[in-house]
């Protein structure tokens, strides 16, 4: 009787393979890293101002604030939409009927006159907004600026 070691009547023996191959994992999340890079930016507030420095510390919130926006040419604007003084408090209140401490935070662009800043923080603090706060740019030991 003979043994065969080995190949039995001349087949190769299968061995399954034991590696994964990650490159293309490593490549779908670079594009992934890649794309929310680029989209992050433009998430923020669709009115484009021009803030002024400050070195007043941030402040803290869990919830997401409403923005009303001052634009450079004196518009006004509820997140994306724009607003006639006159419609800014019914609006904020008709969008906060439901949550009525909700965060209001105001941006002006710093080529804006000051009083068309005030005259919008006036309308909401008539209004009954107990939470009204402006929003600068913070400019850090090394003149970088960053939001606030």
């Amino acid at each position: 009787m003979g043994a065969s070691v080995g190949n039995r009547r001349g087949k190769a023996k299968f061995r399954p393979m034991a590696e994964i191959n990650v490159t293309p994992m490593v490549d779908v999340m670079l594009v992934l890293l890649i794309i929310f890079m680029v989209t992050a930016p433009l998430l923020t507030a669709g009115v484009q101002v021009d803030l002024p420095k400050t070195q007043a510390a941030p402040l803290k919130g869990d919830d997401t604030p409403l923005s009303v926006t001052v634009d450079a040419h004196g518009k006004i604007w509820i997140q994306e939409t724009e607003v006639k003084l006159e419609d800014l408090a019914p609006r904020l209140q008709a969008i906060t009927s439901q949550k009525p401490e909700t965060r209001i935070f105001v941006r002006g662009d710093k080529t804006i006159d000051y009083g068309r800043v005030m005259e919008v923080m006036g309308v909401l603090s008539a209004a009954g907004f107990p939470k009204v706060a402006l929003v600068t740019e913070v400019r850090g030991a090394d003149g970088a600026k960053a939001k606030r």
